[in-house]
C-alpha cells in the first residue's frame, strides 16, 4: 500500500494537476484505516480461537486436529490461521484461509502423521482478523504451548479391535484356516445335532442315554504368546517415514490386542545388547495399558543384536511352552547363520515365529526394465538379495521354525493370519 502512495505521489510529480487528487485519495484511505482500526480493535475479544487435539497421536497414522473460531463481532470476518505446528514435522508454511459469518461459529480440520514416538509441542494457535474492509489484521493468540504424546498405533488396535470374531474378515485381508483336528482341551458331552462332527461320536455315553451323544471341545486358552522385539540397527531401516522398529511396535499392540480377546496371555519384552521392556504374560485388564506404556518409549540403540543373551533369556524366564513371536530382519543367509544356532535352541522348547521384511525398493529394482549395463547389475544384484530372503524362509523351514516374509505396510495383517492359523491347526 506504502509502494502505491508513493507511486502515485511520483505520477503527481510529473502530472502536477493530478496532486491535489492523490492527496484527497490519501486522507480518503486514512478515514477508511481508521475507520477499520475502530471497528476491529475497540472490540476487545472479538473472537475465541481453541485448538483441539487428540489426548495422544497415533504413531504412523493421519491424526485430526479442529480448530474451531468464534466469531464475536457484528460483521463477517476473514481470518488467516497459523498454527504452530511440532517442529518434528516441519512444516513451516502452515496457513489457513476462511471467512467467518458475524456471530457464528466454524470448524476447521487438518491432518498431522507422525512418523517418531515421542513428546510433540504446539506452539501458539495465532488468528489474524480482517473486517470487510480489509485493511487491517488483529492478531489473537490462544492455546499456548500444548504438549501431546506420541504412542504406538492405537488407530490400528481400534480399526482391528473385533478382527478375531468378525465375520466380514475378508475385508481386512484375514484369510479363514481350515481346523484341522481338535484341541485337547475337552469341555462337556452333549446331545448330537445336525451338523456336530460324527468323529466327535461318544459311543459309551450313547449306550447309556439311548441317543447319539458327542464330546465338546473348545478352543485351548490361556497360552502364552510373547512377541519378541529386535530393537538393534537393522530395524532402524526407514519405510514410508517409519523405521522397521516402528512397524514391529505398531503390529504388536494390535497383536497383542487380538490376543487378549482370544482369551490367551499377552506378554513382550525388546532386546538388543540386553533385555528391556519386559512384560509377562498374562491376561488382565490392565495388560493392555502395561504394553502400550512400554512400547511408548522404545527406541533402538544402533548395537549388534545379541541372540545369545535372547536364548538364555528366553530358557529362564518362560519355562511353559509358549509361543514366540520374533520381530526382525535378516537381509542375507549369513546374517540368519550367525544366529541360526540360538533360533533352533528356542525353537525346541517354544513355537517360534520369525518375522521378517521384504525389502520394496529392490523389488521396485526388479520390476523396473533395465536399459543400461549398470541398471542390469542392479537388478541382478537385486534379484540375489530378494532370492536369498526364500533361501531364509526355507532355512528356517527345515528346522520347523515358522517364519512371516512381509511388506513393513502388510506387517500387522500377516502377523494376525499367522497366529489365528496357529490357534486354528493347534500346534502350539
Amino acid at each position: 500500500m506504502l509502494i502505491c502512495i508513493v507511486a502515485l505521489f511520483c505520477v503527481a510529480f510529473i502530472f502536477p494537476f493530478l496532486y491535489n487528487a492523490i492527496w484527497y485519495l490519501l486522507y480518503l484511505l486514512l478515514g477508511f484505516l481508521a475507520l477499520d482500526f475502530i471497528i476491529l480493535f475497540v472490540t476487545k475479544n472479538g473472537i475465541e480461537a481453541q485448538r483441539t487435539t487428540p489426548e495422544k497421536l497415533s504413531n504412523g497414522d493421519e491424526n485430526q486436529i479442529i480448530v474451531t473460531i468464534k466469531n464475536f463481532y457484528t460483521f463477517s470476518i476473514y481470518t488467516k490461521i497459523i498454527d504452530e505446528i511440532p517442529y518434528q514435522f516441519q512444516i513451516r508454511n502452515f496457513e489457513i484461509k476462511r471467512k467467518i459469518k458475524n456471530a457464528s461459529t466454524d470448524d476447521f480440520q487438518y491432518f498431522l502423521r507422525p512418523t517418531e514416538r515421542g513428546e510433540y509441542h504446539f506452539g501458539s494457535l495465532n488468528i489474524y482478523a480482517s473486517s470487510p474492509l480489509r485493511l487491517l489484521s488483529k492478531r489473537y493468540t490462544f492455546n499456548k504451548d500444548v504438549m501431546v504424546p506420541t504412542y504406538p498405533s492405537y488407530i490400528q488396535l481400534r480399526k482391528y479391535d473385533l478382527i478375531a470374531f468378525s465375520n466380514n474378515l475378508f475385508q481386512y485381508g484375514v484369510k479363514k484356516i481350515r481346523r484341522i483336528g481338535h484341541t485337547m482341551e475337552f469341555e462337556q458331552i452333549k446331545e448330537y445335532v445336525s451338523g456336530d462332527d460324527i468323529r466327535t461320536l461318544n459311543w459309551k455315553a450313547t449306550a447309556k442315554k439311548n441317543s447319539l451323544m458327542v464330546n465338546q471341545f473348545q478352543d485351548e486358552k490361556s497360552q502364552n504368546i510373547y512377541m519378541l522385539i529386535d530393537k538393534g540397527r537393522t530395524m532402524k531401516m526407514p519405510f514410508n517415514g517409519l523405521s522397521l522398529l516402528d512397524y514391529a511396535i505398531n503390529a504388536t499392540l494390535v497383536l497383542s490386542n487380538v490376543i487378549l480377546k482370544k482369551q490367551d496371555k499377552a506378554g513382550m519384552f525388546t532386546f538388543s545388547k540386553k533385555i528391556d521392556n519386559r512384560v509377562v504374560a498374562e491376561r488382565r485388564t490392565s495388560q493392555m495399558q502395561k504394553i502400550l506404556e512400554n512400547l511408548y518409549n522404545v527406541k533402538t540403540d544402533f548395537f549388534e543384536s545379541d541372540y545369545s543373551r535372547l536364548y538364555a533369556d528366553v530358557k529362564k524366564n518362560i519355562t511353559q511352552r509358549s509361543l514366540l513371536i520374533l520381530y526382525t530382519n535378516f537381509e542375507t543367509l549369513d546374517g540368519l547363520d550367525r544366529q541360526l544356532p540360538y533360533l533352533k535352541g528356542i525353537a525346541k522348547n517354544h513355537l517360534l515365529v520369525v518375522v521378517f521384511f521384504q525389502n520394496t525398493e529392490l523389488k521396485h529394482i526388479t520390476n523396473k526394465k533395465a536399459e543400461t549395463i549398470q541398471e542390469i547389475y542392479d537388478k541382478v544384484i537385486a534379484e540375489k538379495f530378494l532370492f536369498e530372503k526364500k533361501l531364509i524362509v526355507n532355512e528356517l523351514k527345515k528346522y520347523g521354525i515358522h517364519s512371516v516374509l512381509t511388506q513393513p505396510e502388510n506387517l500387522t495383517l500377516d502377523t494376525i493370519n499367522k497366529y489365528l492359523e496357529i490357534k486354528a491347526r493347534g500346534i502350539l
